[in-house]
C-alpha cells in the first residue's frame, strides 16, 4: 500500500521581524493514498501583503518551481501544473493548495507558501518563478510518498 505523508515545517525567509511576518500552513500532518486529494492551507495576517504564491521543491533539487498564486480574485496555476493542482483563496489573508489525484511522481516534494505584496496588477514579479521575494515570508510543507 502506498500513502502520501505530509509534514509541516516553518521556514521564515524575511528580513523583518518574524512575529509580525509569518505564514501558517495547516494541517501539520496528512496521510493520503494515491488517487485521493489533499489540501494544504496557508494564512497570514500582514495587511500589507495581498498575494500568496505556492512553490514546490522536488526531491534532490535545490531550486523551487512556482505552482501558482492568488491575488484578490485572480487565481493562476502554471500550465504544467493545471492537471495536478488547484489554488484557491484571496491572497490577502488565505490560500489553499489542492493536490488532485495524488501520485508519487507528481506530488512527492517540499511545498512552500509565500506571502508578499504584489508588484504588478495581474502577474507575480518575474523573480517569483524561481524563489520567493526577500520581502516576503515562507513556510514549507514536506510531502513524501511511502510504501507501507
Amino acid at each position: 500500500m502506498i500513502r502520501l505523508l505530509i509534514h509541516l515545517a516553518a521556514l521564515p525567509l524575511c528580513l523583518t521581524e518574524v512575529s509580525k511576518n509569518s505564514a501558517h500552513q495547516t494541517p501539520a500532518r496528512l496521510i493520503k493514498h494515491p488517487g485521493e486529494e489533499a489540501l494544504i492551507n496557508c494564512s497570514h495576517s500582514n495587511t500589507d501583503f495581498d498575494m500568496i504564491q505556492w512553490y514546490k521543491q522536488s526531491p534532490g533539487k535545490n531550486d523551487m518551481t512556482l505552482i501558482g498564486y492568488v491575488r484578490y480574485t485572480s487565481i493562476v496555476v502554471e500550465d504544467k501544473f493545471k492537471d495536478a493542482y488547484n489554488v484557491t483563496g484571496d491572497g490577502s489573508s488565505l490560500s489553499g493548495l489542492q493536490m488532485l489525484k495524488l501520485s508519487r511522481s507528481e506530488h512527492s516534494a517540499v511545498y512552500f507558501c509565500a506571502a508578499s505584496k504584489a508588484r504588478c496588477c495581474t502577474n507575480p514579479p518575474p523573480s517569483a518563478k524561481t524563489s520567493p521575494d526577500a520581502a516576503s515570508y515562507t513556510t514549507t510543507q514536506n510531502c513524501h510518498m511511502n510504501d507501507l
